[in-house]
């Protein structure tokens, strides 16, 4: 029988190991969880669910009004270009949002002017590979087309209002 001390032996230790290491990870697992907010969660989710009444409004618009676009990206000028038909005359400003599917900090906003027949273009630095939400609309915000873009699997996109 041995009669060392507990701690001299390596057993003990090694059973010890085990939780260390849990509670090591867990501690980890928790200052990941304070110190990264998640970003798809909104502080003002009663303000926005007032709001998805009024953009179903601007669907209806956009559909009324036989608006759809088109955008294409060529990452090698560094361009985003488009088309935009309506029944209606072209506005002289559109705005074209593009949200990040997880980072916000990425979101890109341009305002672009098309041409007569609905032609423009912008310029845009890389695109970065992943789903973005597109959100086109009028400067007046009286109207709104969305979808959702996978670059660069989709060279393209098209939009259309709802029931177009």
């Amino acid at each position: 029988m041995d009669t060392s001390p507990w701690w001299t032996q390596r057993w003990p230790w090694l059973l010890m190991l085990g939780p260390f290491i849990v509670l090591l990870a867990g501690s980890y697992t928790g200052w990941l969880a304070f110190s990264r907010p998640d970003a798809l969660v909104v502080g003002d989710y009663y303000k926005r669910g007032k709001a998805i009444n009024q953009d179903l409004r601007r669907d209806r618009a956009a559909s009324e009004l036989g608006i759809s676009a088109v955008l294409r990206y060529d990452a090698a000028r560094g361009i985003l270009t488009g088309k935009i038909d309506s029944n209606n005359a072209m506005p002289a400003t559109v705005v074209l949002r593009l949200a990040h599917a997880t980072q916000p900090a990425k979101d890109v906003v341009l305002e672009v002017h098309p041409a007569p027949d609905g032609v423009f273009g912008a310029a845009l630095p890389m695109l970065e590979r992943t789903r973005w939400q597109v959100l086109v609309e009028s400067d007046k915000r009286d109207w709104r087309l969305e979808g959702r873009w996978h670059w660069p699997v989709q060279r393209e996109v098209t939009l259309s209002a709802p029931g177009t």
